[in-house]
């Protein structure tokens, strides 16, 4: 998958960027997007037995950086859900609650909206290179 600036459309997953991470939700419309957890951000910091599925504007989602719609390869388009259902199995997840930034994040929510199972390529990643760098030191 790749990511790029555009316009979004009802049930695209969408990014921001925060430090060398990103924060990921499902834009619904200019007044919803849903997202697991708000920006992690000083303003928004709260205990993580507190983090919920929630719904913001997307001035709020975007915390004044450049929005990055997923651009969807064909395998990947074929596999997803229609946008409509993306929307309402977002939607029927907010006040969900059981944030955990290994296993269950806001880019695990996302995924499994679009695509009904739960992945997260930046857990996938920091793995990848935790693994290279324990077979290094072997």
């Amino acid at each position: 998958m790749k990511w790029a600036p555009g316009e979004c459309k009802a049930g695209d997953m969408i990014r921001i960027p925060l430090g060398q991470f990103f924060h990921i939700g499902i834009f619904v419309s200019e007044d919803e997007v849903i997202q697991f957890g708000m920006p992690p951000i000083p303003e928004y910091r709260t205990d993580m037995d507190k983090v919920e599925v929630v719904t913001t504007d997307i001035d709020v989602f975007s915390c004044g950086k450049i929005v990055e719609v997923a651009q969807l390869d064909f395998k990947e388009r074929r596999k997803r859900f229609k946008p409509q259902k993306t929307v309402e199995l977002a939607r029927s997840r907010i006040g969900e609650k059981g944030y955990n930034i290994i296993h269950n994040n806001c880019e695990h929510f996302a995924y499994e909206c679009v695509f009904g199972e739960k992945y997260c390529s930046q857990v996938d990643e920091l793995r990848k290179k935790y693994l290279a760098s324990m077979e290094q030191k072997t």
